[in-house]
């Protein structure tokens, strides 16, 4: 199993950003996906996660702001993230569970002015 995480960078706040994940090596279309994110000096936390049927759940800090979809077809997971803060600044990391945890290589989103 690969996950391979895209899309970070430096942005303003109140600005957007869309993290991808791409995955091989799993049946990812009955497989919950997640991202998780780590702040300097802070644990790894649940940002958002999809399961196989589309249902979402979100960490309150994040809802309404950022959105998780899937694409089955093209075995891949989005972070569509808005009204970003400094607050979110951090490593997101692209996770799942096939057997055992797996996790992605993480992208570094960070705001700033």
């Amino acid at each position: 199993v690969q996950l391979q995480a895209s899309g970070g960078g430096l942005v303003q706040p109140g600005g957007s950003l869309r993290l991808s994940c791409k995955a091989s090596g799993m049946n990812f279309s009955i497989s919950k996906m997640a991202w998780y994110r780590q702040a300097p000096g802070k644990q790894r936390e649940l940002v958002a996660n999809i399961t196989s049927s589309g249902t979402t759940n979100y960490a309150d800090s994040v809802k309404g702001r950022f959105t998780i979809s899937r694409d089955n077809a093209r075995r891949l997971v989005h972070l569509q993230m808005n009204s970003l803060s400094p607050e979110d600044t951090a490593v997101y990391y692209c996770n799942t569970h096939y057997g055992r945890t797996y996790w992605g290589q993480g992208t570094q989103v960070t705001v700033s002015s």
